[in-house]
């Protein structure tokens, strides 16, 4: 049995579909938009994963001007993936509270079998206890003049997406490298800080999660900003996101997710060994005494 995927994972798929059978014809988006009475920028948007179509009637009529001829269990597949991709997402209600493209980002996460990521600066997201991450949003309360609820859903969301790797039924595999600058930049106070370190080397514990620290006295290449690669078992291409001023970026470009690829494992390769992390931070604890 095929295993039950999210509303976006689904809506990826269809786009792919869709954007095959446009391929194969040889028709553009705008000759495609033209014909059928369609935004150009919708039918875009739909074809990456990030619209939905509301009506199957609008699917219909783009099968039908793809291919009349359809075989009929590939209609019904399609089909299929439409009525999937209309339902309610788990984090829906904290849609309002994320940045652009996050709700796309955070529909494909909960599908993915492996990420791999890079965090130059704080404690990764998934990795983050409670104490931590919301001292990060306090700090940065007045700048970005926030409110305690926006702070209330993000940790509690932040919390949720932590349990990618702590479900006991396929858990994500997570590969993390942080700088070092990320685990000794004071957040909180020394006893959040503590208490992450704790998390932290508890979480690397599990089979399916790696850790791994680039230390200050390494002569390496690192990279300027954090991102995290996504790979899936079925039909989706891997997808990289990376964090922007107010938004973040996601693409299946399979430049970019080559790219980011080569960057992962460049500084995987200069990185302390995974079983040096807890040594690591148990040494940092001691000096926040």
């Amino acid at each position: 049995m095929a295993a039950k995927r999210g509303a976006t994972f689904r809506r990826r798929e269809l786009g792919k579909e869709l954007r095959k059978l446009r391929d194969k014809r040889g028709l553009t988006l705008q000759e495609v938009a033209k014909e059928l009475g369609f935004s150009h920028t919708k039918l875009a948007r739909v074809e990456i994963g990030e619209n939905d179509l509301p009506r199957v009637g609008d699917l219909e009529a783009l099968i039908d001007h793809y291919d009349l001829d359809l075989p009929k269990e590939d209609r019904e597949t399609l089909l299929q993936l439409h009525r999937e991709s209309l339902s309610k997402e788990p984090w829906t209600p904290y849609k309002a509270f994320m940045p652009s493209k996050m709700p796309t980002y955070r529909g494909l996460e909960q599908d993915a079998t492996v990420m791999r990521a890079f965090q130059p600066n704080f404690t990764f997201g998934l990795l983050q206890t409670e104490a931590y991450a919301r001292a990060l949003y306090q700090i940065a309360k007045p700048v970005d003049e926030t409110t305690t609820e926006y702070i209330d859903q993000n940790v509690r969301l932040r919390l949720e997406r932590k349990e990618l790797v702590t479900r006991s039924d396929s858990p994500l595999e997570l590969r993390v490298i942080m700088d070092e600058t990320a685990v000794r930049r004071m957040v909180g106070g020394p006893d959040v800080m503590r208490e992450q370190y704790a998390e932290i080397i508890e979480l690397s514990k599990l089979d399916n999660v790696t850790v791994q620290i680039l230390a200050h006295d390494v002569v390496s290449y690192r990279s300027e900003s954090n991102f995290a690669i996504l790979d899936f078992s079925e039909t989706l291409d891997p997808i990289v996101q990376v964090d922007m001023p107010n938004t973040i970026s996601v693409t299946d470009e399979p430049r970019e997710v080559q790219r980011n690829i080569r960057r992962f494992d460049a500084m995987r390769d200069s990185a302390l060994p995974p079983a040096s992390t807890a040594g690591f931070l148990h040494q940092l604890a001691r000096e926040w005494k």
